[in-house]
């Protein structure tokens, strides 16, 4: 079966998963212990089936894991109706779209701010990091700024939210533990900080909104606050990082794609956006555990089994895709499904949009003579996919 720590696997997984979507069906894993759905159809079904859930199982031994597991319990992400319908109700109520749209302003003024740094960094080393000088700190800055963290603690908020997100991946290594558990206790220390701070004096930011907001009667409670803001930092940017890295490689690569985006970079941003999540997917593999016996694809998953939607090989499948192998910067529609399906829909997808079409033509009017200095280093990881770095000159 797939071998996901295999570094010939995580520089290209596409020709392997495309083997696993001949299948037709979701296919067992004895090394992983669940069951891969490889194909769009079965991987779209995996997110909507709401016999499949998101069950988070605490990690053991528990008074080391306290922290890591109750973040992981109380968010949105790792948890169904009705706890889910409830806190995602009440997350919505603050993370609405008219919030989203008011940050469009800050999202554009922190653009130009990184552009211009990056001049400046031209001018004395010739080159720059796509991802550490731009894909990186925008997002991170964005959602930051929305949650009301100062600015002087942004460069805490990256490095323990990558310690939290390794123990997403296959086999985290001991020391990956040791970091995650680490991370959890800081970050989660940190944001109560915050939180009381906001009780006490409200601003205008996200953790005020979510420490005051209430329907019918019903509240966040402190470890649900700390575990959206946690989540709202952590999935609210290491999309967008990876998204954008994984598409602008794969456009640098791709001297025609490369030329028409220039030629019309605002008009195509959209199309743009959603094709770097399908042609290079950020997230890989999202889990499900069957809460009553079930069928994906022809085949049955009993209660307890575990089944994962292969986004990126859903977004690579000549079934439902022209030319699946080939970036098109013009492709619609895109039905790929690169921010999930069903209850668990991306809550920061409209963010994750915007911030992306609006960096993307900024980037690309700015360095319009953008190509790659050195060979991009890929992060050693398959379910969260993307770069370490991306040189690149202009």
């Amino acid at each position: 079966m797939l071998n996901m720590q295999d570094p010939g696997f995580i520089d290209n997984p596409y020709p392997a998963l495309k083997e696993l979507r001949k299948q037709g069906r979701p296919i067992w894993d004895e090394n992983l212990n669940l069951f891969l759905a490889a194909t769009h159809k079965d991987a779209n079904a995996v997110l909507r089936n709401r016999a499949l859930g998101r069950i988070f199982k605490p990690k053991e031994p528990q008074e080391t894991w306290e922290t890591f597991n109750w973040l992981h319990a109380d968010s949105i992400l790792d948890s169904e109706p009705p706890k889910h319908t409830r806190l995602r109700s009440l997350v919505m109520k603050a993370f609405n779209p008219k919030k989203i749209e008011s940050l469009r302003p800050d999202v554009e003024r922190l653009t130009n701010m990184l552009l211009d740094q990056i001049e400046q960094k031209l001018k004395t080393e010739g080159r720059f990091d796509l991802i550490a000088d731009f894909a990186e700190p925008l997002p991170v800055k964005v959602i930051a700024s929305m949650l009301g963290f100062p600015d002087s603690d942004e460069h805490l908020l990256r490095p323990w939210s990558q310690a939290i997100v390794k123990m997403y991946e296959v086999s985290p290594s001991e020391s990956d533990k040791a970091e995650a558990v680490k991370a959890s206790e800081e970050f989660a220390e940190y944001v109560h900080g915050l939180m009381l701070e906001r009780k006490r004096n409200p601003g205008t930011d996200l953790i005020t909104d979510l420490a005051l907001v209430e329907e019918d009667g019903e509240k966040l409670n402190a470890h649900e606050l700390i575990a959206t803001c946690v989540l709202l930092l952590n999935a609210g940017h290491e999309a967008s990082v990876n998204g954008f890295g994984n598409g602008m490689v794969a456009t640098l690569k791709n001297p025609q794609q490369l030329e028409l985006l220039k030629s019309k970079p605002d008009e195509l941003a959209a199309t743009a956006v959603d094709e770097f999540l399908r042609f290079d997917a950020p997230l890989h593999l999202f889990e499900r555990t069957a809460t009553e016996d079930t069928e994906v694809g022809g085949v049955k998953i009993e209660a307890g089994q575990k089944i994962a939607a292969l986004l990126g090989s859903a977004g690579r499948d000549e079934t439902v895709f022209d030319n699946p192998d080939q970036l098109d910067l013009t492709r619609d529609p895109n039905p790929h499904i690169g921010f999930g399906a069903g209850i668990h829909f991306c809550i920061g997808a409209p963010l994750a949009r915007m911030e992306m079409t609006t960096s993307l033509p900024a980037l690309i009017k700015r360095y319009p003579k953008l190509e790659l200095a050195a060979e991009p280093v890929r992060r050693p990881t398959f379910v969260l996919r993307g770069y370490e770095s991306v040189f690149v000159t202009a």
